[in-house]
């Protein structure tokens, strides 16, 4: 057994049945005196690893990938602005007194429920301008965000943040951060002991997302309708959050609910009933459920783009090739006149 790390010491780390101990400062370094956090990083490095993984086979759900790159980054967007509204929505007690505070995410206050709300929101406007079918969207991206989401929340065990209650389990982990916080936070000092581990909640999280995208991306292949990728990810994410949500200390809440934990119940619920009624409806009717990849109309949009894009390669080099043209003669000519 480890000793506990001191209040003194913040970024000491300890996993005291395993063994474990590190040291890590949130600060991974500093560019013209701006210091960049860890926490923005793996942010960062789950969404480039979620595009790494999406952009290659959104054919495969029938979605041009240069189109859809506008989606995404408008979907990025509208996430950033979401996962931190819903935050500073739910924690306005905290902020109404530093509105500057509303704009400062470095350290945390991002919630994954209100990122997925923006980026969904925002990302259905674009797809509609860009005319990418939404729901093939979304199941391919139901994937990414489950690739994200599970490399994000390592964001929150550098901030040594979203931690749960008092545990005697073997993943149990402690830190100086941790206990600086139950230490300081009056309703924690009366139901916790800031000496003994807490439940890893970002640790649950992230291996569950990750797990759930393993599996729900080997059966993407037998899919039965568009949108399906997306409810199980619905029910998946949402049996998960429900449960893990009840174990944290820092949960948003709206009265005396957890208010993300309701949600998530809601999302489950929602998703299992949805998807046992097209279970049965693709039973009785599966031509009526044709995926939109399979179509003539997707096969044909698709054909077009590409038409489009070999003319417009073409136009472009034949332009090339007449500007390189009168480059020469011009030089010639220029060597003629010496």
């Amino acid at each position: 057994m480890l000793d506990a790390p001191s209040i003194t010491d913040p970024f000491e780390i300890q996993f005291p049945e395993l063994g474990w101990t590190f040291h890590i400062n949130p600060t991974a370094f500093t560019v013209f005196g701006i210091d960049i956090q860890w926490y923005g990083l793996i942010i960062t490095f789950g969404l480039v690893l979620a595009m790494v993984y999406v952009m290659p086979r959104m054919k495969k759900f029938g979605i041009d990938s240069e189109s859809a790159i506008d989606a995404i980054i408008c979907g990025v967007l509208g996430g950033i602005v979401g996962a931190r509204a819903y935050y500073v929505i739910l924690r306005w007690d905290s902020y109404k007194g530093d509105l500057m505070s509303i704009i400062n995410t470095r350290n945390g206050g991002l919630a994954i429920y209100g990122g997925l709300i923006g980026a969904i929101s925002v990302g259905l406007i674009a797809c509609k301008v860009r005319r990418i079918k939404f729901l093939p969207m979304l199941d391919i991206c139901s994937l990414g965000f489950l690739i994200g989401q599970g490399i994000g929340r390592w964001g929150n065990f550098v901030n040594q943040e979203a931690f749960g209650t008092n545990t005697d389990n073997i993943l149990g982990m402690t830190g100086g951060e941790i206990r600086r916080t139950i230490l300081e936070s009056s309703s924690l000092c009366e139901t916790m002991d800031y000496l003994k581990p807490v439940h890893p909640c970002f640790l649950y999280e992230s291996v569950w997302c990750l797990l759930g995208f393993l599996l729900i991306s080997l059966y993407s292949k037998r899919r039965k309708y568009d949108g399906q990728i997306l409810l199980m990810y619905m029910a998946w994410y949402g049996a998960e959050r429900f449960v893990v949500e009840g174990l944290r200390t820092d949960s948003l809440m709206s009265g005396n609910i957890r208010f993300s934990q309701m949600l998530s119940l809601v999302i489950c619920v929602v998703s299992v009933i949805v998807q046992t009624v097209m279970f049965f409806s693709v039973r009785r009717n599966p031509e009526k459920y044709t995926l939109y990849c399979n179509t003539e109309e997707c096969m044909a949009w698709l054909d077009e783009l590409k038409r489009r894009r070999t003319a417009e390669t073409e136009t472009e080099e034949e332009y090339k090739s007449i500007t390189d043209d009168d480059n020469i003669t011009s030089s010639e000519e220029n060597q003629e006149e010496k």
